[in-house]
């Protein structure tokens, strides 16, 4: 696609499916490198060059859920399982505080219970004390009551990420079992939105049978629900998974679905401009540069991971996920040097809360 025409959809806002389509059809380098640029342009505009850092803390991979693509997913049955203490969570997001990131996420498979509701409840408002309440929660726990969405709110948590994986209904069923509903989810983000959340969801890109014009239309579906917060990365298969044996020739090599990542990235950013938009560490599975390549496409936000070691080896969503064996001081380590190599700077003990949330709620 000539220069020009991404200029005419972006400056102009032309933003149909088919534009859509378009601009994540750019396959060539030239267009690709002029559509980041574009969207680091946009991003520098309404978000700035802050990184934000969110302490990821993998608090538990216990699942109820069968999703065809997850390697924590209930039917395998080689998964050591396991849910950290609240002392082991306390401590982690202690340590996330001490090495400066503003934020702290808890993520974990999905598990339904008044037991586990009052737990996680009670862990938010430990946390809460740490920094005299200065640090930000974002939760990451699947499909809960409205009234656990509430409890947690209550108890400290101010931003929710349920990744809709796909908006097509029909694709959902491809992805997930039968007893898993599309509709229970949608209405979960709109749940949480009315508990007062920042919500973010998101997809995965390059899945069997997933198509541009599904891709599309997920961007139009963030922007219909008015999400605050983006987190996307390339589909990479978990051997122990029904999926992982499905292709059908759509950005099947890893380099494809990077590049399909990123260019996701920069058209989520040029259509909805305000809003966080993650670097995921699957990225970095795929390059050991992705980090960097997913913040000049549009991305603002990282989230380093701070779960214990003897925990980080059982979290394993999908094959050759990356540091596995490092620490986080030494992540963290090695992390400002790359943030900085590329023109931007760490926003440090800052919660780094998304523009476009702030600007809607006044």
């Amino acid at each position: 696609m000539l220069n020009r025409s991404i200029d005419e959809i972006i400056d102009n806002a032309l933003f149909t499916e088919g534009n859509l389509v378009r601009l994540l059809s750019i396959n060539d380098s030239g267009g690709m490198e002029y559509l980041c640029q574009k969207a680091y342009e946009i991003k520098t505009k309404y978000v700035g060059k802050t990184v934000y850092l969110r302490g990821l803390i993998e608090l538990s991979n216990i699942c109820r859920k069968n999703c065809y693509y997850c390697g924590i997913r209930k039917d395998n049955h080689a998964v050591n399982r396991y849910i950290m203490t609240k002392d082991e969570i306390i401590e982690a997001a202690r340590l996330s505080w001490q090495l400066g990131y503003g934020s702290i996420v808890l993520q974990a498979g999905e598990v339904v219970s008044d037991t586990y509701a009052d737990f996680i409840a009670d862990v938010v408002k430990s946390i809460k004390q740490i920094a005299n309440g200065g640090v930000g929660i974002t939760l990451s726990l699947g499909e809960q009551t409205k009234e656990v969405y509430k409890l947690w709110r209550k108890a400290g948590a101010h931003r929710y990420l349920l990744r809709i994986e796909t908006s097509d209904p029909e694709f959902y069923k491809c992805l997930h079992p039968d007893d898993h509903s599309f509709d229970i989810r949608l209405a979960c983000l709109n749940d949480l939105k009315e508990a007062g959340y920042i919500v973010g969801t998101g997809v995965m890109i390059g899945l069997p049978d997933q198509t541009l014009e599904r891709l599309a239309r997920d961007i139009l579906f963030f922007r219909r629900i008015d999400a605050d917060m983006i987190g996307m990365g390339p589909y990479i298969p978990h051997p122990a998974t029904p999926l992982a044996v499905k292709t059908n020739g759509f950005a099947d090599s890893r380099d494809e679905r990077l590049n399909l990542s990123l260019r996701m990235i920069a058209v989520v950013r040029a259509v909805l401009k305000d809003v966080n938009i993650v670097s995921t560490t699957a990225l970095q599975s795929i390059n050991t540069t992705g980090c960097e390549v997913g913040l000049l496409a549009g991305a603002n936000i990282i989230m380093p991971n701070v779960t214990d070691f003897k925990y980080k080896k059982d979290y394993i969503l999908y094959e050759n996920k990356p540091c596995i064996g490092e620490d986080a001081v030494l992540s963290k380590d090695r992390l400002e040097p790359r943030v900085r190599s590329i023109g931007e700077q760490i926003g440090y003990y800052k919660t780094g809360d998304p523009p476009h949330f702030i600007r809607r709620n006044g």
